[in-house]
């Protein structure tokens, strides 16, 4: 079992529900990004769109649909950081448990060169901090 070092609270708007009456399969992976977002602001201080990466690798395993009045909570684990990539799981979860389980892998990225970068050492020492607290 991962330990989720960060937890992000969401809450379902009426536009994520699609004609099933429940979450659209597609609205998972935005809750993952505004996980994301909130994580970088939380622990390296800055927003996602100051940061420059793109998103290579996003898998979604549904275990059950999220109906609305659900409050689904997001809870990621810094799996793995390397040079200029990192490596995130995810499990989105309800009072009623486990919606569907994830992994993203986000490169840090050069727009001028369009090439991928190191990810800056400061952003990597307290990433791997705030996991290993």
């Amino acid at each position: 079992m991962t330990d989720f070092e960060f937890t992000s609270e969401l809450q379902v708007r009426f536009r994520d529900i699609d004609a099933m009456h429940h979450v659209n399969n597609a609205v998972y992976a935005s809750y993952l990004e505004q996980a994301r977002l909130e994580y970088y602001e939380e622990v390296i201080g800055v927003g996602l769109t100051d940061i420059d990466t793109v998103l290579v690798h996003l898998e979604i395993d549904y275990r059950r649909p999220i109906e609305m009045g659900e409050s689904p909570t997001v809870h990621l684990h810094l799996e793995d950081i390397g040079e200029s990539s990192n490596t995130m799981t995810y499990e989105i979860r309800t009072n009623r448990g486990v919606a569907a389980t994830a992994e993203t892998v986000q490169v840090f990225f050069d727009p001028e060169t369009e090439q991928s970068k190191p990810i800056p050492g400061e952003w990597r020492e307290k990433m791997l901090e705030y996991r290993d607290q």
